[in-house]
């Protein structure tokens, strides 16, 4: 019996295309991360005084936001599984777009919540979860952690791009003309790129006796990735190392000011998080042709636990600062390239989304609520509790990911649709 399946790009099949689509993503990735989130902090203050709102109520408009993209994480899985990711995010990116023009014209902070949490859900249909779906379903595994990486490098300067944009259409327009302008960049960017360049790669026919239908497939692998042990010990390195670098990233600037810098100083020694988490990520990708991807990604927590428990030494110097957020810095955004790379190795790419929605659900959730419970933490124990709390969820990530094993180190799976080794 002769059936069609998808074939990831190779040199001859759609593999030009395949980097059309990684350069869109890239691009979309960047812009959709700079307005849809890292904007809310330039924007804050001026918030809350317009809406005479504590900024502790409107930044829990933020963690709403993350929490409800956080459940929208399993159905968007499923979805992309099954049609692709061209109408989903091209819908997302629309209605992205108006949530930007709505949220420019919130005047209590009810209105904020309602908008934050729309917008929490559309991030999850068109940044980095949909748009490493996209690019798995298209590369080979020998091509994957380039395409991965493209992403991810170009659209970690998201933070270092928008912010000071923001903050710049603040101050000459006003917050509320600042995100009109910053939803007509969104708009006229990211929806005909999604629109015009998201496609399913080409359907090639191979001879499968017997084959059994798409969804079957991708049902069995994801029963068969939820049976496996090291998925969920996955789930928990990734669970404590997100809560980790949630944690440093929301409370650093606070802590650095209580060891006596100038504010202006812990600002910019915490912005060197964002680049560094490009420079992580370009260690990953050189460092795994030599080792394998799970050895370097634990031997990076165990760095950010060590620079965390050397903070109440050496953080009281510029020079100790900024060393110890450098150590830290450097996996801030490694989990990021490197969780991808491991579910496709591990689980193959039939059911890669459905996969990757059920893991990023909890770890998402985390994120979004381990800075809460960190500042609960402060009244009690001050900073030395937080970055004990901190380390700790490091050392435990480290452990975790390195017996978690990949495919160099582990079984060997097919890249290709199919049913999971029984």
């Amino acid at each position: 019996m002769t059936t069609t399946t998808t074939a990831p790009a190779d040199p001859t099949v759609g593999g030009r295309h395949g980097w059309h689509i990684v350069a869109a993503l890239a691009i979309t990735s960047t812009i959709g991360y700079g307005t849809l989130y890292y904007a809310f902090a330039v924007l804050l203050g001026p918030m809350a005084a317009s809406l005479h709102a504590s900024t502790t109520a409107v930044t829990g408009a933020l963690t709403a936001s993350v929490l409800a993209g956080a459940l929208m994480a399993i159905p968007i899985g499923r979805w992309l599984d099954r049609h692709g990711g061209r109408a989903l995010m091209t819908a997302g990116s629309i209605t992205a777009t108006a949530l930007l023009i709505a949220w420019s014209q919130v005047h209590t902070i009810g209105q904020l919540y309602a908008v934050m949490i729309g917008i929490g859900i559309t991030g999850a249909m068109v940044l980095y979860e949909p748009a490493f779906a996209v690019i798995v379903s298209w590369f080979t595994p020998d091509r994957r952690p380039t395409a991965l990486l493209a992403v991810t490098v170009v659209a970690g300067f998201a933070s270092t791009i928008f912010m000071p944009l923001t903050g710049l259409l603040v101050a000459q327009l006003g917050w509320r003309a600042a995100l009109l302008t910053l939803a007509a960049v969104h708009g006229v960017v990211t929806v005909p790129l999604h629109a015009l360049t998201i496609r399913k790669p080409p359907q090639v026919r191979a001879p499968i006796p017997a084959a059994r239908p798409d969804h079957t497939l991708r049902r069995i692998a994801a029963r068969a990735a939820m049976r496996d042990r090291r998925f969920w010990i996955l789930a928990a390195a990734l669970i404590a190392h997100g809560a980790a670098t949630s944690t440093i990233g929301v409370h650093l600037v606070g802590y650095l000011t209580s060891r006596g810098h100038p504010a202006t100083f812990a600002a910019t020694t915490a912005g060197l998080l964002g680049v560094l988490s490009v420079t992580g990520r370009l260690v990953l990708t050189s460092a795994r042709r030599r080792l394998p991807i799970t050895t370097i990604v634990a031997t990076v927590f165990a760095i950010q636990a060590a620079a965390v428990l050397a903070m109440p030494l050496t953080a009281g110097s510029r020079v100790g600062a900024v060393i110890t957020v450098t150590g830290f810095g450097l996996g801030f955004g490694i989990a990021s390239l490197a969780t991808p790379a491991l579910l496709a190795d591990r689980y193959g790419t039939t059911a890669y989304a459905t996969i990757a929605g059920r893991l990023t659900a909890p770890v998402t959730t985390a994120k979004a609520a381990a800075p809460l419970l960190a500042a609960t933490l402060l009244p009690h124990g001050g900073y030395h509790l937080l970055l004990a709390a901190v380390t700790t969820a490091c050392l435990l990530a480290a452990v975790g990911m390195r017996s978690v094993g990949s495919r160099s180190e582990g079984d060997e799976h097919d890249d290709k649709p199919g049913p999971p080794p029984q």
